[in-house]
Parts: structure tokens; C-alpha cells; sequence
């Protein structure tokens, strides 16, 4: 069933009130509800709704609690938390704020049940509000669903070649071209450290690579960290730390959550979208400590530890990527704990070359709703990155500005074209209003409308 319908005069309307103005709205009611509204005790608080009866008994209303000021998630729980039915928002919210409570609704549906014999069916839809971007609305809900589900998946059946049939998948949708090189073709065309992070799995590592556009158009570049699972190689994680790394191939999801969005869109861009796909694993043939492992551009790595795989991988992605001098060249990856020391699990980092790219990201984060926080790229801490017996380490000897180390070490790959670099958890620990348990997209709706915006004005 759609999660959307069209507006009726039947559907059930849901009225939004603020708490500063949830007695102005009752003295517009009847007395009916103005006693019923006054002995439940509803205060309108944030993302809290009343059901109202009709004369006949029926579900006649919603009194959905909400911010003063407009807060897109207090329209998130909805779907999972009314009767079924068909409901209409009777607030005339305005194109942007329209759009994006059709979001939070939208977001709000989302289940992951492939692997449960029962699941319950969701039979709540909601009739587009007025003046909302229905192709927005509905091309990003379906952007977050897929970099849901793929971090969801768990990496038995989401391993290097399940995505590369998903990225396949996605190409072929919108009509981009693909190119795969796998194995030990990596050494033979000089991507040697994306083979040497997965050469100990049975599934062989390789490298995504897609195109789609006119040539003609200004190129932006993604490209996502996917590390399918995460053992942690030789210096292996502990047992809890091991338990979500199914998730690590999360900055690869979320590029191809953002890629969707604008090929969707149709935006006026040249893509380029490159996952490094392999598995972290242990066999004889692993990376140890201490091994040099070259890269592509030449520069040689000394692995401090084989649990920081996931820059080495992108070393050989992000140089390729800077070769063609893109307008930007933005990656997303599930990188460091220390960017979830410094911000926590929801507010994924952002570090960025150009402030004018910063700036957009940024301030389309706050329109969205999507936020992410400016880290900086302090270029002193570039001496914690060299290496002893090669050129620089992927892991410094002390533990301190980790998130910042690590995106210095991507920086060397990078060039002189603009960058950014996004460190993102991927992950709900814990259900909120349209969010649930479970893998997320962070900044992946920030990181679209920054790129559309750019794209019309370029």
C-alpha cells in the first residue's frame, strides 16, 4: 500500500496545535471536544496526538501535538502510532514545510522485515499536504530507505558482490554506466590498497565505479567507504564491537542514497559515484601491523593498525576520483569513534577543503533538518600522520584528535579539488520519531539539496 494518497473530502484530518496555542484552538470547537480534549489531559506536547470521535462514534479528527516553531519530526510517528485510515493535514504549512512533513511521515513508515516470518502491516497513508513536492518528497523517502536497508542487510547477504548487484541495480534504474574491477585486477590496473584490505575474504574485493550525465554538465564526484563487515583484521575487535560493523559499509549506502536523489531529480550534473567494496577479514594472506601497503597515487602506508582499513581503501578511490579535477569530491564513511566522542551518534562531522562547499552543506543541513557539525582540518596535526617507515600511518601512535587525523590522512589523496569529507555513525541506537532502531541516513538529505542547489545556480 502507498504511504501516500491523494486529498479526499473522506480522509481523517489532523489538526496541528502548538501548546501556546491549543487554547485559542479549542475555543474554536464544540463543547464535545472541548470536554473530551480537556479530561484526557492532552497538553499538545511535541509529537504526542488525540484521537477525536464523531457524533457516530467514529474517528472524526487527530489533535497532533507539535513545536511553535515548525519541527518536520513531530510528523514522523504518525504512521505507527494511528488507527488505519486515510488522513489529511488541515494546516497550511507552505511548500517547504509541507514537503518536509511529508518526509518525516514518509520516513516514519519505514520497516525492515525481510527475515521475520511475521510482521505487522502498516495501513496508514497520508494524503499529500498542500503545496508539497511530491517528486521531492517521495524521491528522498525512497533515498532513505535504500541506505536503510542496506546497512540493515546483515553481511552474509551483503557482502562486496551483493553490493555490487545492488549498485548495479540502481544504475541500471536510472540508465548510468558501470564499470567493476575486481580481484586481483586491482593490482594489475593499480589499486593496491583496496586489494590488500580485501584480499583475506573469500568474496573478492573491488571497485564501483558509475557514471551518468551529460558531459557537458559540471562534475560532482561521491564516494563511500564499503567495508562490508569489519572483523578488525589481525588487531580484531571485541566481541561488542564487532556486533554492528555489519554497518560499515555505510558510507558506501549513503552515496548511493544521495546518488538517487539526484539522478532522480534529473539534476544538471555530471555523476560520479566509486565504493571501494571489500571485507575486513583475517586469513592467512591478511594486512598485518607494520606491513607498507602502496597506493595508487604512489604514496606508501604503514599500517599502525589493520582496524583502520577503511582510509586505506578510500586512498585509492579518492586519488582516482581527483584525477579528472571534479567541481567536488565529497565521501561519506562510517570512519572514526572519535567523531562520536566529539558529537555523539546523531551529528555526523563534516570536513571540508572549501568553506564556500561548507557553507552549502551546512546551511542546507539546517533547512532539512539534517544537520551536521564543521570539524576542522588542523593541518599541524598533519606530523601525527607520518609515517616511520612509509610515507604516512593510518593509525597514530596516541589516540588524541582521531577523527581529525584520520581525515587529514584522506586529504593526501584528495588533490587540489574542492572536498569534503563526512564521518557518520549510519546508525540509530535507539527509535525516535520517524527514525527507527537500526541503520540511517545522516546528511544524506543535507548533502542533496546542497548539490541540486548548487547545480541550478552553476
Amino acid at each position: 500500500m502507498d504511504m501516500f494518497c491523494r486529498p479526499s473530502k473522506t480522509a481523517i484530518p489532523i489538526h496541528a496545535v502548538s501548546k501556546a496555542g491549543l487554547k485559542k484552538w479549542l475555543s474554536r470547537q464544540s463543547a464535545t471536544v472541548k470536554k473530551w480534549v480537556t479530561s484526557s489531559d492532552f497538553k499538545a506536547d511535541p509529537g504526542t496526538h488525540l484521537t477525536l470521535a464523531g457524533k457516530d462514534g467514529a474517528l472524526a479528527g487527530v489533535v497532533l501535538g507539535v513545536n511553535a516553531n515548525f519541527d518536520m519530526w513531530d510528523y514522523g510517528g504518525l504512521a505507527k502510532t494511528l488507527p488505519p485510515g486515510k488522513y489529511a493535514l488541515t494546516a497550511d504549512l507552505g511548500a517547504e514545510e509541507s514537503t518536509r512533513a511529508a518526509i518525516a511521515f514518509g520516513l516514519g513508515v519505514y520497516q525492515f522485515t525481510r527475515y521475520k516470518s511475521e510482521s505487522e502491516t502498516i495501513k496508514v497513508q497520508l494524503a499529500w499536504p498542500k503545496d508539497c513536492d511530491q517528486a521531492a518528497a517521495r524521491q528522498t523517502v525512497e533515498a532513505a530507505a535504500l541506505v536503510r536497508d542496506l546497512i540493515n542487510h546483515p553481511a552474509e547477504d551483503m557482502g562486496p558482490s551483493e553490493m555490487e548487484a545492488q549498485f548495479k541495480a540502481l544504475a541500471r534504474k536510472h540508465k548510468a554506466t558501470v564499470s567493476v574491477i575486481k580481484g586481483n585486477d586491482l593490482l594489475k590496473k593499480n589499486y593496491p590498497a583496496i586489494h590488500a584490505i580485501g584480499r583475506a575474504c573469500d568474496d573478492a574485493p573491488r571497485l564501483l565505479d558509475m557514471r551518468w550525465g551529460r558531459r557537458t554538465d559540471p562534475k560532482i564526484t561521491l564516494v563511500g567507504k564499503g567495508v562490508c563487515f569489519d572483523t578488525g583484521g589481525l588487531d580484531i575487535k571485541t566481541a561488542a564491537g564487532m556486533k554492528t560493523m555489519k554497518k560499515d559499509m555505510g558510507g558506501a549506502a549513503h552515496v548511493l542514497g544521495v546518488a538517487h536523489m539526484l539522478m532522480a531529480a534529473k539534476a544538471p550534473i555530471r555523476l560520479r559515484v566509486m565504493i571501494p567494496a571489500v571485507e575486513n577479514n583475517i586469513d592467512g594472506n591478511a594486512i598485518r601491523p607494520l606491513d607498507v601497503i602502496k597506493t595508487r597515487s604512489g604514496k606508501t602506508i604503514e599500517i599502525g593498525n589493520t582496524d583502520a582499513e577503511g582510509r586505506v581503501i578510500l586512498s585509492d578511490a579518492l586519488y582516482e576520483a581527483s584525477t579528472e579535477k571534479p567541481e567536488f569530491i565529497l565521501d561519506f564513511a562510517t570512519l572514526t569513534g572519535a567523531a562520536r566522542v566529539a558529537l555523539g551518534t546523531e551529528l555526523p562531522a563534516l570536513f571540508c577543503s572549501d568553506d564556500a562547499w561548507a557553507e552549502r552543506v551546512l546551511n542546507a543541513g539546517k533547512i532539512e533538518q539534517d544537520q551536521l557539525w564543521r570539524m576542522p582540518l588542523w593541518a599541524p596535526y598533519k606530523k601525527l600522520i607520518r609515517g616511520k617507515t612509509a610515507d604516512i600511518t593510518n593509525a597514530p601512535d596516541q589516540p588524541f584528535g582521531g577523527a581529525i587525523t584520520a581525515a587529514l590522512f584522506l586529504q593526501e589523496f584528495v588533490g587540489q579539488s574542492p572536498w569534503g569529507h563526512i564521518d557518520v555513525m549510519a546508525w540509530n541506537q535507539a527509535p525516535q520519531p520517524g527514525r527507527p532502531e537500526g541503520g540511517e541516513a545522516m546528511g544524506m538529505r543535507a548533502v542533496g539539496r546542497a548539490i541540486q542547489d548548487w547545480a541550478k545556480s552553476a
